[in-house]
């Protein structure tokens, strides 16, 4: 009996010792001014820890069990906040910064308990159509892949535009109407192979190891964001851990990753936090693995540097930098050659950067300053050259897009009282530009120079936003921005305005409405024109911003603790977009998908989109979660015959189903993630060849007149992702598993004529990709 008993106190104190732990710290601040709070109170559920903040809000959990937890933090005159889900893993400290919502006090009340709202936008004046989005997010869903854009195509009303990169259509926009921001600049498209104009690419240039939570805003946009016209993408980046070093590396299809964290010393509160990344692919061309003639090469840097200081307020040194190319070579042995197409030797190049500066700072008990400086580099470029049979190369094709950018802003937030709170700010960005081409309009023909120009110009953005809350379950947001473009004095002023009502714990309504405006690609400004007498003209040269009015009404309910039911309905009204001069054209800006347009332009198109999206979403709870989104709408355009047609994008619909289920063993050391994604939508818009037409003619000709007047069969794709996480001591381990495109669909992407076959030719989208990455964390 007593070696029973002496054995099983050994099998209990092995599993105790074998549990593997980690520190939980952080600080809570209030939500408007960013100040620490002192004195609050935050909770562990399930291991019943609590501790208080200290004089400067931060608060300590030593030493939990690995796992996954509830916190609650409760603050005299704030709401109650409820973060679920908080992971907990022994490779990593967990680091958080909570932001607590003042109340709007009465006699009666002193703390107000709230629901805990999982996608509420980090941005309080974002009211209707905003989520915040997780980094687990994206690490989570399949074929995310780390990258915000692939992972938001998972949301209601968005779509991929094409599997082959990550642009994203947000309810029957281009996908050229986003803006991407981070740490409260304006930046360049984050992505490699980007092009000019597009808010996508390839791969995402950002590292997961960077991203905190940051919001997702697809209309009604807050005021102080300008120049979109779809969509926001408001990037916060993580601060590095200021009291111990930490690493992160990883190995798989996408690249070769290396991340560090720390602090400067012991002594000082900063950190930095770097990572680099290096393609597998073009480690693999260099070993001899891969062939010479199709080469694709990419890198990346990202950083952020925390700079806290005693008295001069908060800097921080950021940016990133991605470089990408891919060559094509023809094959030496002509015999090979199927197609055309075979015979072309391209090289494309896509570079952007970006560094920031920022300075925040409070001046008093009510204001806070927050400041910036920018700059930023896009360098793209594609040169093509036809085979001819004798293996001499003639030039086919030549664009190049250069630009650099100088941004500043500063903005003040400053709060009167808990009801009512100002935002306000001023952005000047100088533009320095060089672009250039050369090509002809059809194969075969004479080569023109349709771009050549370099020279300066800039931006200037302001804006103007109040809040108002009349009591706790009543948001009011006002606000107006204004726009100019220096090249030719265009501007605009607009006008915002959103409110929202929590009618009780279960239910919420909101509305918004904003008038949005965008700049063209600049190189569009500077198409150039022969005219019959030799000279070169400059069309676009006066071309105005593209505007957009946007109405929502949104509802929300709460079916139960961890589900909700949502509903939105939406209109967007164009107006002023760019359209081909021509009285019989059908072109129009709105249909632009890879291309900028150098035809002659005037601002007399205009479009609606609209529809009404409905989702039900299950939060991870018992480790698992689910969405269920269906969105039913219209994309339609006008051009310069005046027919309203529908647009490329006007897919009708589009039905998205994610889900996933962790299992975890007891010790919680291991966990095993299952996750799905399913798209089923409606095929994107096409225009009818002209076959006969082709044939005389050498070359691809539409139908005009009949401009998207077909649509593809439906689109259909399941992704997967499996993954197999160990939490040992002071390490964590990840191995993954996404299949892109699980059943191989082969979904049409477009049509073209075959010169050489004299038939029309169907371009299809990726099959099948299955996509391996190891990572480990200590």
């Amino acid at each position: 009996m007593k070696m029973k008993l002496l054995f099983a106190l050994s099998l209990l104190s092995l599993a105790v010792h074998g549990q593997f732990k980690q520190q939980l710290r952080g600080t809570v601040v209030d939500g408007i001014l960013q100040k620490n709070l002192a004195g609050a109170t935050v909770s562990i559920s399930g291991i019943n820890q609590t501790v208080i903040t200290d004089a400067e809000g931060v608060f300590r959990f030593k030493e939990i069990p690995v796992g996954s937890y509830r916190i609650v933090v409760t603050y005299a005159g704030f709401k109650e906040a409820v973060l679920d889900n908080i992971a907990v893993n022994s490779g990593k400290e967990t680091v958080l910064t909570i932001s607590l919502e003042a109340l709007v006090r009465t006699e009666s009340e002193i703390i107000l308990k709230a629901n805990s709202k999982k996608n509420k936008p980090l941005n309080d004046m974002s009211v209707v159509s905003a989520r915040a989005f997780t980094v687990e997010e994206t690490q989570r869903y399949a074929a995310a892949v780390n990258d915000p854009l692939r992972m938001a195509a998972a949301f209601p009303g968005v779509l991929a535009n094409d599997d082959g990169n990550n642009n994203i259509v947000i309810r029957g926009n281009s996908p050229t109407g986003l803006l991407w921001r981070m740490e409260g600049l304006d930046i360049p498209s984050p992505n490699h192979f980007s092009q000019p104009g597009l808010s996508g690419g390839g791969i995402s240039i950002l590292s997961s190891q960077l991203l905190s939570n940051s919001d997702f805003v697809t209309a009604a946009f807050a005021a102080e964001y300008g120049n979109a016209l779809s969509g926001v993408f408001d990037i916060k980046l993580r601060k590095g851990n200021n009291e111990k070093r930490e690493y992160s590396l990883q190995a798989g299809v996408l690249g070769l990753n290396a991340a560090i964290e720390g602090p400067f010393s012991k002594k000082y509160k900063g950190s930095y936090l770097v990572n680099y990344r290096y393609s597998t692919l073009t480690l693999l061309n260099k070993i001899g693995v891969l062939p010479d003639d199709n080469v694709t090469n990419f890198q990346d840097l990202s950083y952020n540097i925390y700079l806290p200081t005693n008295k001069l307020g908060t800097f921080t040194l950021f940016g990133f930098g991605g470089l990408s190319d891919q060559d094509f070579n023809p094959d030496k042995d002509s015999s090979k050659w199927e197609t055309k197409s075979d015979r072309y030797r391209s090289r494309f190049i896509s570079n952007t950067g970006m560094s920031g500066i920022t300075h925040s700072i409070l001046a008093g008990k009510k204001l806070k300053i927050n400041s910036a400086i920018g700059v930023s580099s896009t360098k793209i470029g594609f040169d093509e050259d036809y085979t001819e049979d004798d293996l001499t190369l003639t030039r086919s094709y030549i664009d190049k897009y250069n630009t650099r950018k100088l941004s500043f802003n500063t903005n003040l937030q400053y709060k009167f009282s808990n009801k009512l709170n100002l935002r306000a700010g001023f952005t000047h960005t100088a533009i320095h530009y060089r672009f250039y081409r050369l090509s002809s309009e059809h194969e075969g023909d004479p080569l023109e120079e349709i771009l050549n120009t370099r020279g300066n110009t800039a931006t200037q953005q302001a804006f103007a936003q109040w809040q108002y809350k009349p009591a706790n379950e009543i948001t009011l947001n006002a606000g107006l921005h204004y726009l100019r473009l220096s090249h030719n004095n265009t501007s605009s002023a607009e006008p915002r305005f959103s409110a929202r009502w929590n009618i009780n714990n279960r239910s919420s309504i909101g509305i918004g409405y904003g008038l949005h405006s965008q700049v063209q690609t600049l190189n569009v400004y500077f198409a150039q024109q022969q005219l019959p007498n030799g000279d070169v003209v400059l069309p676009n040269k006066d071309i105005d911003l593209t505007r957009s009015h946007h109405y929502v009404l949104s509802y929300s309910y709460r079916l139960a603790k961890n589900t909700q039911l949502k509903a939105e309905i939406y209109y967007q009204r164009l107006f002023n977009v760019p359209v081909a001069t021509h009285d019989s054209s059908t072109l129009s800006t709105l249909n632009v998908e890879y291309e900028y347009i150098t035809d002659p332009l005037v601002n007399k198109g205009k479009g609606r989109n609209y529809g009404v999206e409905i989702s039900l979403e299950r939060y991870l709870h018992n480790n698992f979660y689910f969405t269920l989104s269906n969105s039913i709408y219209q994309s339609k355009y006008t051009a310069a015959d005046g027919i309203e047609r529908n647009t490329r994008f006007n897919g009708n619909y589009i039905v998205t189903l994610i889900t996933g289920k962790d299992f975890v063993n007891e010790r919680k050391s291991k966990t095993i993630g299952v996750n799905i994604k399913t798209i089923y939508a409606g095929g994107l818009r096409t225009t009818p060849i002209d076959l006969d037409a082709s044939r005389q003619a050498g070359y691809t000709v539409y139908r005009e007149s009949e401009a998207y007047s077909l649509q593809n069969p439906s689109y259909f794709r399941t992704d997967l992702r499996i993954s197999m996480k160990w939490n040992r001591k002071r390490v964590t381990s990840t191995l993954s598993l996404d299949i892109q495109n699980l059943t191989n669909r082969l979904n049409i992407f477009n049509q073209y004529y075959d010169d050489q076959k004299e038939q029309v030719t169907t371009m299809y989208q990726t099959g099948l990709i299955p996509i391996l990455n190891y990572k480990i964390e200590f």
